[in-house]
């Protein structure tokens, strides 16, 4: 079992302090994040599967993968360090000693993220200022402030955590997270940083993590665009003294936290999306295979005019039937059926079942469902997606400035 906490952010499990500030990057708003675990932490990471990678990206990526033990991330929004060559790799590294050397820990045990604009210098100078400043500010109420100086063009802040309640006691898992535009899942769409004062082996961790951002973070698509900066991280300083052991009904009740709570994240990203008016759930029932499901999923959150007609409440149904053809999936076309909410709108053999006044009705709430039957299996997957407004070309068409 496990709970939601109000106001709950990275730094609602035990151990862990958090502060965000302002740091000249940006014209205004908060830019640098710092996140700090009093314990060294076990660490798992997923990362873009673009093969344009920003610098931080190619070092935490490396730590990562060699299982290093962390205790800090440092994210700086408004430069995504990305499209700098080996410059920006030396940027990175010099701000991650620079960082750890004001902790008093070792390099290797600080990950570094960026966002923002690809292919501009990152200006070390303020970042190094701005550590100096950010490092004394650490606190264990720290986590909103986080979580505003990492996010770029998104309208809101993005902050969760859970209780989750295991056979030892209580553990929390608790998160930061930014995105709203470049949202295509290609391994995680955005950034996400994650905390839980569990004790979590570093052998199971990783597995753990992979799972759950399978079916909440690659299951959502705001544009379609997979970013050079996308990561999602989970450290577990096992603060609370309570392990999670694989195999175990601890590990299953974690494991259903650690979904929801990304899943959370996630839904909230899609209806936070650049120019968002809606927030669509997007049910694949009866496909072939569980990959069918998947394409097919996809392709509907994808498609421009499936979205440019769910934002002027056009109840389409060809767009959809039409993006699940073109998918790549095995599907048999006269077998599928469609319906918004509980309403029918297409049955087998292309029966036209559509009522527009109640169809409109629906496509004009600010979240509702698009179930698409394949009748050509037993697989079923979930995406998420968002309309295509006027707002989103605006804000895409002026993002440097």
């Amino acid at each position: 079992m496990f709970e939601y906490l109000e106001n709950g952010t990275i730094t609602s499990s035990k151990g862990f302090k958090a502060a965000g500030i302002y740091c000249g990057i940006k014209k205004k708003r908060k830019d640098l994040a710092l996140v700090y675990s009093e314990k060294v932490c076990s660490v798992a990471g997923t990362f873009t599967l673009n093969k344009v990678k920003a610098a931080p990206i190619l070092i935490s990526q490396e730590m990562v993968r060699n299982g290093q033990q962390v205790k800090a991330v440092l994210v700086n929004s408004g430069n995504a360090n990305a499209c700098t060559g080996e410059e920006g790799k030396q940027d990175a590294l010099s701000t991650q000693k620079y960082c750890a050397e004001k902790l008093g820990i070792s390099a290797s045990e600080v990950l570094v993220s960026s966002t923002g604009v690809i292919g501009q210098k990152l200006p070390v100078d303020k970042v190094i200022a701005g550590i100096d400043e950010i490092v004394p500010l650490l606190n264990e109420n720290g986590g909103l402030d986080a979580a505003e100086a990492i996010i770029t063009t998104d309208k809101r802040t993005k902050s969760f955590a859970v209780k989750v309640k295991l056979s030892a006691g209580d553990v929390v898992i608790g998160g930061i997270c930014k995105g709203s535009g470049m949202i295509m899942p290609n391994m995680a769409t955005m950034l996400v940083f994650l905390s839980t004062d569990a004790i979590i082996d570093q052998s199971i961790i990783q597995e753990l993590l992979f799972s759950c951002v399978q079916f909440s973070f690659n299951k959502i698509s705001v544009d379609g665009d997979t970013s050079t900066n996308d990561m999602v991280t989970l450290m577990a300083n096992g603060a609370s003294g309570i392990e999670v052991k694989k195999g175990t009904k601890d590990y299953d009740s974690f494991k259903e936290a650690l979904l929801s709570i990304c899943t959370s994240m996630a839904k909230l990203i899609v209806s936070d999306g650049e120019g968002a008016t809606k927030l669509v759930q997007i049910n694949v029932l009866n496909a072939k295979t569980a990959e069918d499901a998947s394409l097919v999923g996809k392709a509907i959150a994808n498609s421009p005019l499936v979205k440019t007609a769910i934002n002027g409440r056009d109840a389409n149904w060809g767009r959809i039937v039409s993006a699940a053809g073109n998918s790549g999936a095995d599907v048999i076309p006269e077998n599928i059926t469609v319906s918004f909410n509980n309403l029918p709108i297409l049955k087998k053999n292309f029966e036209i079942v559509l009522d527009e006044e109640k169809a409109f009705e629906i496509l004009s709430l600010p979240e509702f469902s698009i179930n698409i039957d394949l009748n050509n299996g037993t697989e079923t997957c979930t995406w998420w997606t968002c309309d295509f407004s006027v707002e989103y070309i605006k804000i895409n068409a002026d993002y440097r400035t």
